[in-house]
């Protein structure tokens, strides 16, 4: 059991929720701190001391107060404004988690928002009732304004819900479950729509891909090493000893033990080759750089999973604090960084997919016995060398951009959530890239045969020629793409 507010989030913990197969609740603690923190903003709503957000307009209108009559309307108004996003509705699991970081936000005993409205979310999380949020609006401060109005304008009647694979009108969702919409009050609307919850949760997901296809990275390298007949020699330990970054020195393990007792390794140990192409004997250096990335915006998710990031923050029964904690910064920058990091594994795969055709050390050009008549794998390569381009014009940093919103008082601004839905579309695109390369390393080590592989390369192989057979004659690939990319997406493959 998890429980919101005290316990720490991480991206396994988030999945698991998100998938059901870990429960959350508030405890007695948490629920009391909620308590306690409504109360002191319900002191300050009535009160006639100016504190922004609790009984005054919001951004530009910070200096016009409100009346404790009007409080209400003004959080109404505030969720309906702000709900200005545009083009495709993100998919169902990045609402969910949305909402499952916020809970945990907002049952920190800061927000000063009331027990209901956060049980009210906790209820659409355990039955699937998912908000429809658009792609577009958000410039990443303050917070996801646009992502987040979307979020929970079901929690006042408005906006839609999924059932299935159908949209919805929130109101009607609503009464099928009789529940009656939520009158926000003072502070309320604010709570909700100022945070990073929408960076996050691209930040997440694209957290729990990236960790599978790092590993399946070094997997397709090192199948690919195999049906090159490369060298062994430049993932030894010592090597990576006298340089020892972390995501290297795992990565050249991880080689080693990819390699463990195959035959195929060991029957060239004494040719002549005196070194292989960078995109076989620095796998280390390239998919370690990449491990890097990970764990540096792994680190920074983690703290933000646990944080509160909407504004003000509510300190005592008489200060709220207006700073900035919704800035998309920190996360904003670090996604760049790893969409990088994502593109290179792509970069390298491509490579070691076009080494593989080219004909040297025993296997036929373009992985064709009878070319001429027949093309082979020549033509998948353009394929990867599409998406590896795509990729590389994805990795503009819009986190080094800024256009000034809200008549200048939010006048710098992270983009992180173009940041955050960058960098998943480039995990996309790697996810193909790789599912190819495996089909070009499954088709170079039928050439090494009889020679065998470890026990881990042997078991991938034969689940890849469950789906995709030898490539004797030309046939149509299609489908054998979309099925290994299919495996890819599904993590079919063993990988450690």
């Amino acid at each position: 059991m998890f429980v919101y507010g005290t316990d720490r989030l991480d991206v396994g913990k988030v999945m698991a929720i998100a998938k059901g197969s870990l429960k959350a609740s508030l405890s007695n603690y948490t629920v009391s701190k909620i308590n306690e923190c409504r109360d002191k903003v319900e002191k300050m709503a009535n009160d006639t001391k100016a504190v922004y957000g609790i009984n005054t307009g919001f951004g530009p209108l910070c200096d016009v107060k409100i009346t404790p009559k009007e409080t209400s309307l003004l959080q109404k108004n505030l969720l309906i404004t702000h709900a200005v996003g545009v083009g495709n509705p993100i998919d169902k699991e990045l609402s969910k988690i949305m909402m499952i970081c916020k809970v945990h936000a907002l049952s920190r005993g800061f927000s000063g928002i009331r027990l209901k409205v956060i049980e009210r979310i906790i209820y659409f999380i355990e039955h699937d009732l998912l908000p429809v949020v658009p792609e577009q609006g958000s410039v990443g401060a303050s917070g996801d304004l646009a992502p987040l109005s979307h979020l929970f304008l079901p929690l006042i009647g408005e906006g839609d819900f999924w059932v299935g694979d159908t949209i919805f009108p929130a109101k009607e969702v609503l009464e099928r479950h009789h529940l009656e919409p939520i009158e926000l009050l003072a502070k309320e609307g604010l709570a909700l729509i100022n945070g990073t919850q929408f960076i996050l949760a691209h930040t997440i997901i694209g957290l729990s891909k990236m960790k599978y296809l790092l590993d399946l990275a070094d997997l397709a390298g090192a199948m690919s090493l195999e049906g090159y007949q490369g060298s062994e020699s430049p993932f030894k330990e010592l090597l990576h000893s006298i340089r020892p970054f972390k995501g290297n020195m795992e990565v050249a393990e991880r080689m080693r033990m990819l390699f463990k007792d195959s035959n195929n390794i060991k029957s060239h140990e004494n040719c002549e080759r005196v070194q292989d192409p960078y995109s076989m004997r620095c796998i280390p250096q390239v998919h370690g750089a990449s491990r890097n990335a990970y764990y540096h915006l792994n680190e920074l998710a983690d703290i933000e999973m646990n944080s509160v990031t909407d504004n003000p923050i509510v300190l005592s029964e008489t200060e709220a604090i207006s700073g900035g904690n919704f800035h998309g910064q920190p996360l904003a920058m670090a996604l760049d960084y790893c969409s990088i990091a994502a593109s290179e594994l792509g970069n390298i795969s491509d490579r070691r997919c076009y080494l593989l055709m080219e004909g040297k050390y025993g296997l036929p050009r373009l992985l064709t016995a009878s070319g001429g008549l027949n093309s082979g794998f020549m033509i998948p390569q353009y394929t990867t060398a599409a998406l590896v381009t795509e990729n590389k014009s994805l990795c503009f940093p819009p986190s080094a951009d800024s256009i000034p919103t809200s008549l200048g008082q939010e006048d710098h601004v992270s983009m992180g959530s173009i940041s955050g839905r960058k960098f998943n579309q480039i995990l996309g695109n790697i996810e193909k890239i790789l599912a190819i390369e495996l089909m070009y390393a499954a088709q170079a080590m039928e050439f090494r045969r009889p020679n065998t592989f470890s026990e881990i390369i042997e078991k991938n192989f034969s689940i890849i020629r469950c789906k995709v057979a030898k490539l004797e004659e030309d046939r149509m690939l299609k489908d054998d793409i979309n099925a290994l990319i299919t495996m890819v997406k599904n993590q079919a493959f063993i990988v450690k």
